[in-house]
């Protein structure tokens, strides 16, 4: 097997942070191609639009989130990290599942579901096995918020299947605030953190320094956890939308201790800054889009876009970089990724909300989107897919 091959499949942050971006890139044309010619697209089990906001939330997504806890865990437990040949396995059931999708007009609808929802679990066992050594509360937590992704898909393929009628929205909508809890949960760990450590290594004094509130962080950890959650349960309805509220609220007022003005002058860290204020202002506009205020579907997309967009690509180029040996400075490219998915959540939230120019506002951010992903392909290509860096020294 080839060098390049054993590379990307010896490590999990290589072969799903390529994948992520790959895939990223992939449905954004493809989407941007039916918009444009509608009439072709194929036969799916499902409607265009439906495909795609799945694919996004549980295709593209979860290669993020799957690059990220194999790299992340043994760091967090000091479990070795997992061998090529389970990466090769789970990089396997996830694109199984992405060629189900693709294909599902002329497969039965129960083996799509089968398959699609085969990749989670078996990254779930593999994260519990490592996160056992040492079972911190705050990082079992994800392996309870990876089950809810679970069954939110399969909230969605229980409609397709025929064994309900009612499933997909809500299978969808818990599905991106799943991944907006995770968000909220671990982006409100590192971005703090990361801004004290970038402060401290510039000689800012100590009382400049982001600060954290106990409380609030616990009010939001709770909030993040009960949203998606009252989703699953509930649906569309009142309480979410008020939860959603007052998550976004807590996620403002913690934001406002952690230096956010500080960090434009690393570009590196003010992406992470502006996808979780994209997290706080999505899920205020998503509450008061639920509760009648509003274009609850323009919200989704800030929350889709902006804070999972952002966040993913924030999070892919800083563990690209850090965990091949290179600086954590970003390329060019990927500085300029980072503001145009910032852009093209802006730019499909006015488009929706306004009610004006709706098509071209689609089109411009399914554009800013793929030339977002080209340009983090571009920009992490020898990080993800070259040799480590050398150590200086």
């Amino acid at each position: 097997m080839p060098t390049f091959i054993t590379r990307i499949l010896g490590e999990g942050f290589r072969v799903f942070f390529l994948s992520a971006g790959l895939y990223g890139l992939f449905v954004g044309l493809v989407w941007g191609l039916w918009l444009v010619v509608p009439y072709m697209a194929p036969d799916y089990g499902m409607t265009p639009p439906m495909w795609h906001a799945h694919e996004m939330i549980f295709g593209y997504a979860t290669a993020a989130l799957g690059g990220f806890f194999l790299t992340a865990v043994p760091n967090w437990t000091g479990a070795p990290e997992a061998r090529a040949r389970f990466v090769t396995l789970a990089a396997g059931l996830w694109l199984a599942g992405r060629m189900a999708m693709w294909f599902s007009g002329f497969l039965p609808p129960v083996l799509v579901a089968v398959v699609d929802l085969s990749f989670v679990p078996v990254l779930a066992a593999k994260i519990a096995s490592q996160l056992v050594r040492r079972p911190k509360p705050q990082n079992m937590i994800f392996l309870l918020l990876l089950s809810f992704i679970w069954v939110a898909d399969l909230l969605t393929h229980l409609e397709w299947m025929g064994v309900t009628t009612d499933t997909l929205q809500t299978g969808l909508r818990a599905g991106l605030l799943i991944l907006c809890a995770m968000i909220a949960i671990l982006g409100g760990r590192i971005t703090p953190a990361f801004t004290r450590n970038a402060m401290k290594r510039a000689g800012e004094p100590e009382d400049k320094w982001p600060v954290s509130a106990v409380g609030l962080d616990k009010a939001g950890m709770v909030l993040a956890l009960i949203l998606p959650l009252s989703v699953l349960a509930l649906g569309i309805s009142l309480l979410p939308g008020t939860l959603a509220l007052g998550l976004g609220v807590v996620q403002t007022l913690r934001m406002a201790r952690w230096r956010t003005r500080w960090s434009v002058r690393q570009p590196i860290l003010l992406a992470l800054h502006i996808a979780l204020g994209m997290l706080a202002l999505g899920l205020i506009l998503w509450g008061l889009g639920v509760l009648g205020i509003g274009s609850e579907i323009a919200a989704l997309h800030v929350l889709g876009i902006g804070c999972v967009g952002g966040m993913t690509l924030a999070v892919m180029s800083r563990a690209a970089l850090g965990h091949s040996g290179r600086d954590l400075i970003a390329p060019g490219p990927m500085v300029v990724a980072y503001g145009l998915m910032a852009f093209a959540a802006v730019s499909r939230w006015i488009g929706t909300e306004l009610d004006t120019g709706y098509l071209g506002a689609m089109l411009l951010s399914d554009g800013l989107w793929v030339c977002a992903f080209a340009l983090y392909l571009i920009a992490m290509w020898p990080a993800l897919t070259g040799p480590r860096a050398p150590r200086a020294g």
